[in-house]
């Protein structure tokens, strides 16, 4: 069995596990083993894992697999989380970066030490479920404004959202938010692949914002969210219907590493 040194880092709750695998030596096509290793008894823990490898034309290409094994689409904490990681191993310069991910390039620059200003996709179209709204973020979000998130049973209630008849072979993450004032809310998020609540969800909380701005007449473009796990940040522009030029700021924390054997 080969063996592995992985890190374990975590961007508002939302944690992953990180290896470096710019010798293309993990097997990504072991989804089991994936599974095990972000198992929380029976591995090393995460929401999902993060592989670092290299890229022709960028800094670095990120892999991304859910807790269930499977690779997924973008992940906006893990995504922060990996700038942090690179910046670890030394394969950034002046505390900016361009890496590719599965829906594109993405910039990000590090403010301090470990806070990660990411940059993510335009959002050129928000759709409607009722009064409900659904965008892809990098991932496809279901939003929901709710009058409180505290009491708020969210598997029971996201899990009926992302199992319902429209989004059952796809896959939806569901997120519900509270509205504090104009440029605040708090969130709690169901994703799909954790299939279960998260502390964070960084495209999650883009959707989210996105939505809050809608809401608000657009009247807004910077928003501070409350998740789970922590404080994160979003800024955009806004161009007649579509949300460009989007930040993603919060912090990163690199938890601990180890060796595996896989």
């Amino acid at each position: 069995m080969p063996k592995f040194h992985f890190y374990k880092y975590q961007g508002t709750g939302n944690d992953f596990i990180m290896i470096d695998d710019r010798d293309d030596r993990f097997d990504i096509t072991n989804f089991k083993n994936i599974e095990q290793l972000c198992d929380r008894r029976f591995g090393i823990g995460g929401d999902g894992l993060i592989l670092l490898r290299k890229h022709e034309t960028t800094d670095f290409e990120m892999v991304y697999f859910n807790s269930d094994g499977k690779q997924s689409s973008m992940c906006g904490n893990g995504g922060r989380c990996i700038v942090a990681f690179a910046n670890f191993l030394r394969l950034i310069t002046d505390k900016k970066t361009i890496f590719t991910a599965i829906d594109g390039i993405h910039e990000a620059k590090i403010e301090g030490s470990d806070f990660v200003h990411l940059k993510m996709n335009d959002v050129l179209e928000v759709g409607k479920d009722g009064i409900d709204f659904v965008m892809n973020t990098g991932s496809p979000h279901y939003v929901r404004e709710v009058v409180s998130v505290e009491g708020l049973n969210v598997f029971q209630e996201g899990q009926k959202i992302r199992y319902n008849d429209i989004y059952k072979e796809k896959g939806i993450n569901v997120n519900f938010i509270e509205k504090v004032d104009s440029s605040n809310f708090k969130i709690r998020t169901y994703e799909r692949g954790v299939e279960d609540e998260t502390y964070s969800c960084g495209t999650g909380v883009v959707a989210s914002s996105i939505a809050s701005s809608i809401l608000g007449d657009k009247k807004n473009n910077s928003f501070t969210i409350q998740s789970k796990g922590g404080e994160l940040k979003v800024n955009f522009e806004i161009e007649n219907n579509s949300f460009k030029n989007i930040w993603l700021s919060g912090p990163t924390v690199k938890v601990f590493e180890g060796d595996i054997n896989i």
